[in-house]
């Protein structure tokens, strides 16, 4: 596949949506500011394009951005031009910035000054998890735990493509504010849906952790602790106009899916996480 290029069905995919889209804005161009909806652009990985429930198939998707079109006086309106699998690093790839600078120029798209009211932001997990996993963390044998120093290279390499999102969006969309999250403290065990994972386990057992989730469980919250202490600096940044949805916390173990994604009811739950802070920025004060 040439470069600048993606696959025809994601292509599609896109499309597709961005034309569903379209037909929900159009009602509401002719009203006045105070009674249109907020407009948001969406762009993430799979906490944002989960087409499953659960580790089943469905028709619907449930991940956060499917929950919150259905959230909030009035439900806001939402481009989501997200793909599951994506890292950081492939969100800001150039094809990606291209697709983003598209959207962002067809005005039908949005109802206020030709751009969005906000950019949805959902990224670094798979910077992280995956095969590459057992790169940051050592060796149960040698006294294991996360790698302090080898993870924070990897997380200096997310931070590098948030603020490549905010230079991004400072050229092509200025002032408009990013939301992201930081995920929750997904558990090393196993489990995954058929068409993909797992995660997280494959890399400790290689590395001699077995079956100790009490070990595993705490490499991984330091590894997203380490993450949001990242994402809390981008933030405390004024001019990085970026605000963080703090979800960590926000999940029982019941309401996760598998390693890394919540059920409907947990992303639900995120979305919910979402809602709140949205409904606290100042400039969206009765719109949601």
């Amino acid at each position: 596949m040439a470069a600048g290029q993606f696959p025809l069905t994601i292509q599609r995919e896109i499309a597709i949506r961005a034309q569903v889209h379209r037909t929900r804005v159009a009602p509401f161009a002719a009203l006045a500011v105070a009674n249109r909806p907020l407009v948001f652009l969406a762009h993430g990985d799979s906490w944002f394009d989960y087409p499953l429930s659960g580790n089943d198939i469905a028709f619907d998707d449930t991940d956060v951005i499917a929950q919150l079109r259905g959230m909030g006086q009035p439900n806001p309106l939402i481009l989501n031009v997200s793909h599951h699998g994506d890292s950081t690093i492939d969100e800001l790839s150039l094809p990606k910035q291209k697709r983003l600078i598209d959207v962002l120029q067809d005005n039908d798209n949005w109802l206020e000054a030709g751009k969005p009211d906000a950019i949805l932001f959902s990224g670094g997990g798979n910077d992280i998890a995956g095969d590459e996993f057992c790169m940051y963390v050592d060796p149960a044998s040698g006294g294991g735990g996360l790698s302090v120093s080898r993870f924070e290279g990897a997380l200096s390499s997310v931070e590098a493509s948030y603020l490549d999102l905010f230079a991004f969006r400072d050229q092509h969309a200025p002032g408009v504010p990013i939301f992201a999250h930081c995920y929750d403290f997904g558990i090393p065990n196993g489990e995954h849906p058929v068409c993909a994972g797992p995660w997280l386990k494959p890399s400790l057992d290689f590395l001699g952790y077995g079956n100790d989730l009490v070990r595993t469980r705490a490499i991984v919250r330091t590894a997203l602790q380490a993450f949001r202490t990242r994402l809390v600096g981008l933030a405390s940044e004024p001019a990085n106009n970026f605000h963080l949805v703090d979800t960590q916390g926000t999940l029982e173990d019941a309401r996760w899916a598998n390693e890394l994604h919540p059920d409907p009811a947990g992303f639900g739950a995120i979305a919910g996480k979402f809602l709140e802070t949205l409904q606290a920025f100042p400039s969206f004060a009765g719109r949601i």
